[in-house]
This record gives C-alpha cells, sequence and structure tokens, in this order.
C-alpha cells in the first residue's frame, strides 16, 4: 500500500511517517507540507524514511503514485486535500478536526463509494484505541445517569476548542438519550457566574464541556457522570503521540474496504 503524510512536518505528521515507515506492508512514498518544501523528511521526522523530500504541492501525491492520503493539518487544508484526493482517485485517513455537518455532507458526496475502484475516506476524531473506547463506554452510560460534564485537557498548541473528541463523545451521548427515550440531560442550574465561561460551553443534549490549555499536556479527556448517591468516571490519557499510531495504521489498512464516507475507528474495529 503507497501512502503519502500531508502535514508531515507537524507534530503528529511526523508521527504517521515514522509509523507507516516502520509497516512492512505499507510503503511511505510522499510527503508534503507547505511549511517544509525542499527538507528532508528523515531529517524531520528522526528515524530512516529512505531519501524523500519533502514537497509542498499536493501534486506530489499523484506523481508518486500514492494510494492512500493521510491528513493531519488544519481544517482549511484539509478541506483542499480531501477534495483533491477524490478527484485523484486517492482514500483518505483524516485527523483533522473542526469539520461542519456541511463538509461531512460534501465528503460524503465526493467520496460516494461503493462503484469499483471508487476512493473511500475515514474521518475519526481520535485514533487512540483507549480513546474509542471511553467514547464507548460513555455512549453506554449516558442513559443510565442524571447529569454529565467532560473535561478535555490538550497542549497549549491546540487551536480548537472543544477538542472533536469532546464534540464527538457528547453527540453520541446525545444520541444514546434519545435513543433511549431519556431525551436531553436536566438544564443547568446555575444561576450566577462571577466569571463568564466558568461552567464551560453547553454541548450536545445540554453536555457542559470544558476545554483546558497547558504545556506538557498531549491528549486527555475526563467524562464525569452523576446521579442521586453516586458518580462514574471514564477517563482516557494520551502520554505521548505515539499512542495514535496503532489507530492510523489501522485506518491506512481498512479504509479500502469501507466504501464511502466512515466515521470514526469504530466500523473498523466493530465496536
Amino acid at each position: 500500500m503507497r501512502v503519502g503524510v500531508v502535514g508531515a512536518a507537524g507534530r503528529m505528521g511526523r508521527q504517521v511517517c515514522g509509523a507507516v515507515a516502520a509497516q512492512s506492508d505499507l510503503e511511505l512514498v510522499a510527503a508534503v507540507d507547505t511549511a517544509r518544501g525542499g527538507a528532508r523528511l528523515d531529517t524531520l521526522v528522526g528515524v530512516d524514511v529512505g531519501e524523500l523530500v519533502v514537497g509542498d504541492r499536493l501534486e506530489g501525491l499523484t506523481a508518486a503514485g500514492v494510494q492512500v492520503v493521510v491528513d493531519f493539518t488544519r481544517i482549511d487544508a484539509a478541506r483542499q486535500t480531501l477534495a483533491y484526493c477524490a478527484g485523484q482517485g486517492m482514500h483518505a485517513v483524516v485527523g483533522t478536526s473542526g469539520f461542519t455537518d456541511d463538509d461531512l455532507a460534501e465528503l460524503t458526496r465526493r467520496f460516494a463509494g461503493p462503484a469499483e475502484g471508487a476512493p473511500n475516506c475515514v474521518v475519526a476524531a481520535n485514533f487512540a484505541i483507549g480513546a474509542v473506547l471511553m467514547m464507548r463506554f460513555a455512549e453506554m452510560a449516558a442513559p443510565w445517569f442524571q447529569a454529565v460534564e467532560i473535561v478535555e485537557s490538550h497542549h497549549d498548541g491546540k487551536v480548537d476548542a472543544p477538542s472533536g473528541t469532546a464534540l464527538h463523545t457528547a453527540e453520541r451521548m446525545a444520541t444514546a438519550r434519545a435513543a433511549s427515550g431519556s431525551g436531553a440531560f436536566p438544564p443547568d442550574h446555575t444561576l450566577t457566574t462571577v466569571l463568564d465561561g466558568t461552567r464551560g460551553g453547553a454541548g450536545p443534549a445540554g453536555v457542559r464541556i470544558h476545554s483546558v490549555r497547558l504545556p506538557g499536556l498531549v491528549a486527555h479527556q475526563e467524562v464525569i457522570f452523576g446521579a442521586v448517591g453516586q458518580s462514574l468516571t471514564i477517563r482516557h490519557d494520551s502520554y505521548d503521540r505515539a499512542s495514535f499510531m496503532d489507530g492510523v495504521v489501522l485506518a491506512v489498512r481498512s479504509v479500502a474496504d469501507h466504501p464511502g464516507l466512515t466515521l470514526g475507528l469504530e466500523p473498523l474495529l466493530e465496536i
């Protein structure tokens, strides 16, 4: 499987390049990053990735015969990358966050499947297997508790808040509540906030989401449920970006077998 990485010089992109290069059944054949075009990739990644040079144009993916593109960039760049991949018949695996409902509708149209040879796309809010399980467990617990809040913590370089994982968790809990007949969680009863934003932002089903940004953190999330006389906390911690690589490699290997647009790793893990 011939793989190209867009955003190859970023924190996640460098990890992805190293992870792909380490797999015997995958071949890293292209790296694109508009900020580091012309750089030797091995000097950025710190492992042997051959003599690849980082390109600054998406056309380099086509020239290298890429079959699967992995994108970890920012939302504006990702939109361009995915439009290009769909037009060139390349499968895509995307870890960029910030896609709107309209974006997902457009991706559904572009990656229409299941025609033979049509490109497919996997978009995941989080590629850590533990984080995927955390979201699943939260979804299972949601109908059985009276209230819940999410606290997500990330490094101080993260540009969006709340995280895509936090929003996706809230959406899945809201769906689980609706399916069970439980409905939205009760409204927040706070009448006075001395500081604006103290109670976080109200997400799907009224779930309060709090975002922490500090140096030294990577990616962490707590889902805290409350009911009379009890609480339940489901927590996942990624201490190193290497924690995301098993999910990325799984998606690269699986994307060709999942027609159209796939959201999250759950269908790949069959959970």
